[in-house]
C-alpha cells in the first residue's frame, strides 16, 4: 500500500510542474493591472485568462497527469484513459443529470454534487484509467474486434469502469465530501494554530510521500478551502485566503538555507569540502525554487530528530505568518521566484513582510541546528562515522553517465534492478536483493541521500537533475 501511494505521490508531481507557467503568466499579469486585474489592460486579461485556464482545469491535468504516471510503462494512452474517465464521471454527476436521476429541481440537489470537479475526482480517474491500462493493454480479441484489441480497449473498458464508479459515487460523494469539508472547517475554525499544525504535518509526510494528499485538503478545492486557486483567482477572503501557503516561504527561502550553513559548519573539516557542493546547491534550489528535497533528504535520515525539529519550525512559522498577518502565495512551491510574481496577486497582503520574517527564521534554524547538532552528535553530512569511498564525481560537473554508473554499481549491476522510475528528485528502484546494497558507494556519487521505503524499493535523492541520471541509469541496464 505504501508503495502504491508512493507512486501515487509521484505522479501528482507531473501536473503540479504545469503550475509555474501559470504563477509566472498570472503574477505578470496582476503586476501590470493589479486593481482591476485585467479590466484595465487588455494585456494583462491576456496573461490572467491564459494562467486561469490552466489553473481553472487543475483536475483535467490531475486526471491525465496521473493517468499517466501510474501506468506500467507511462504511457499516453494511459493518460487518454484518465481523461475518459474524467468526462463520464463529472457528466454524470453534474447537478443537471443528478436532479434529471432523482426527478428533482436541482436547487435541491445536494451542494456536493456542486463540487464535483474537483482534483480529488481527477485523482481518482486518474487511477481508473491507469489501472484499466495496466490491466487490459495487452488484451487480445477475436479477429472480427481485432480493430479493439490492445491498446485501443483501454478506453472501452474505462467507461464501463467510470460508469461503475460514478454510480458508487453518487451515493457516498455527499458523505465523503461532507467529512473533507467537516474536516476542513475544523482546521480553519483553529486559525493561526490550524495552519501551523497543517504545516508541521506537511513536512512529516515529506519522507513517505504522501503529503500532496494532505495538500490536496488545503490547497485546492477539494474541502472547500482552495487555497491556491482562491488567492490566485481573487475568490477568497482578503486576511485569511493564502494562509495555509504563506508560512512556508520563510522556511524555505531562509530557514532550510540557515540549516545547511550550519550542517556545513559543523561537518568534519576533512569532510567539509566534499559537502560543500551538495549543500549549496541544495540551498540554492529551496532558495529559489522551493525545492527542498534534496536538502531535507540530506539529514532526515541521518538525522531524524533534526527532521521533527524542522517540522515543528515550520509549523511555527505558519501560526507567526498567519497571525501578524502576512499572505504570500505560490502556483509551484514558497521559493523566491513565486514570492516575487505573488506581490500583486488579488490576495496578497503584506508580502515584503516574509524578509524580516524569513531572516528571522535563519537565525533561528542556523542556532538551533547548529547546537542540536553538536550537542547530540547527530550524524549530518560531513559526520557520518565513516567516510564514503573518496570517488570525487559531482552532478555539478554533469557526468550524469559517471554519476549512474556509481549508483549502478551500488545497487549491486544491473542484475539486481527490476525497474527504474523517477520522481522530480529521486531515483526509483526496484531491485532483487537489498543485502547486495552498498550506500557508501552510492552516496559517493554526490547524492543526497539512500532510503529503504519497501523490501524490494530503493530510492537514490539526486536532486533536480535526476531525469538526466535516470536515463544514462537507464541506458546501462539494457
Amino acid at each position: 500500500m505504501m508503495k502504491y501511494l508512493q507512486k501515487l505521490g509521484k505522479s501528482l508531481m507531473l501536473p503540479v510542474a504545469c503550475l509555474p507557467v501559470a504563477s509566472i503568466l498570472m503574477g505578470i499579469g496582476y503586476w501590470i493591472d493589479p486593481t482591476g486585474w485585467g479590466a484595465n489592460n487588455v494585456v494583462s486579461a491576456f496573461l490572467l485568462k491564459a494562467g486561469g485556464a490552466l489553473i481553472d482545469n487543475m483536475p483535467i491535468l490531475f486526471a491525465i497527469g496521473v493517468g499517466v504516471g501510474m501506468s506500467d510503462d507511462n504511457d499516453g494512452t494511459s493518460g487518454l484513459a484518465g481523461l475518459v474517465s474524467w468526462l463520464m464521471i463529472t457528466t454524470l454527476l453534474a447537478p443537471g443529470a443528478v436532479a434529471m436521476f432523482k426527478g428533482i429541481d436541482v436547487k435541491e440537489v445536494p451542494a456536493a454534487f456542486g463540487h464535483i470537479q474537483t482534483q480529488f475526482i481527477g485523482i481518482l480517474s486518474g487511477l481508473i484509467g491507469a489501472a484499466c491500462y495496466n490491466r487490459f493493454k495487452g488484451t487480445k480479441l477475436p479477429d472480427a474486434l481485432g480493430f479493439f484489441s490492445g491498446k485501443r480497449c483501454v478506453a472501452i473498458v474505462t467507461a464501463a469502469a467510470s460508469i461503475f464508479a460514478a454510480l458508487i459515487l453518487f451515493f457516498i460523494w455527499p458523505v465523503v465530501y461532507g467529512a473533507l469539508v467537516a474536516f476542513g472547517e475544523s482546521i480553519v475554525s483553529t486559525g493561526a494554530i490550524g495552519s501551523g499544525i497543517y504545516a508541521f504535518f506537511n513536512r512529516l509526510l515529506i519522507p513517505f510521500g504522501l503529503h500532496h494528499a494532505l495538500n490536496s485538503v488545503f490547497w485546492f478545492d477539494v474541502a472547500g478551502i482552495n487555497d491556491l486557486g482562491n488567492f490566485w483567482s481573487g475568490k477568497g477572503t482578503l486576511g485569511t485566503t493564502g494562509m495555509y501557503m504563506t508560512g512556508f516561504f520563510p522556511v524555505m527561502m531562509f530557514g532550510l538555507p540557515a540549516g545547511a550553513l550550519a550542517m556545513y559548519h559543523t561537518a568534519k573539516d576533512k569532510r567539509k569540502k566534499a559537502v560543500y557542493g551538495l549543500l549549496l546547491a541544495a540551498a540554492i534550489s529551496s532558495f529559489f525554487t522551493g525545492v527542498t528535497e534534496p536538502l531535507e533528504f540530506a539529514f532526515m535520515f541521518l538525522a531524524p530528530s533534526l527532521y521533527l525539529i524542522h517540522a515543528g519550525l515550520t509549523g511555527i512559522s505558519a501560526v507567526v505568518c498567519t497571525l501578524l498577518p502576512v499572505r504570500s502565495g505560490f502556483n509551484f512551491s514558497a521559493g523566491f521566484v513565486d514570492w516575487f510574481l505573488s506581490f500583486k496577486a488579488p490576495m496578497a497582503e503584506n508580502p515584503l513582510m516574509i524578509i524580516p520574517i524569513g531572516l528571522a527564521f535563519g537565525v533561528i534554524y542556523y542556532v538551533v541546528f547548529r547546537f542540536a547538532i553538536t550537542k547530540f552528535n547527530l550524524k549530518t553530512p560531513g559526520r557520518e562515522d565513516e567516510d564514503s569511498e573518496e570517488i570525487n564525481v559531482k552532478l555539478a560537473n554533469n557526468d550524469y553517465t559517471q554519476v549512474a554508473a556509481i549508483i549502478l554499481k551500488g545497487v549491486g549491476g544491473k542484475g539486481n534492478v527490476v525497474s527504474i522510475d523517477n520522481c522530480v528528485t529521486r531515483l526509483r528502484l526496484e531491485i532483487k536483493d537489498q543485502a547486495v546494497v552498498d550506500e557508501k558507494v552510492i552516496k559517493s556519487a554526490g547524492v543526497s541521500g539512500v532510503i529503504r521505503p519497501g523490501k524490494t524499493s530503493l530510492q537514490v535523492v539526486v536532486g533536480t537533475q535526476v531525469q538526466f541520471v535516470a536515463d544514462e541509469f537507464k541506458k546501462l541496464c539494457k
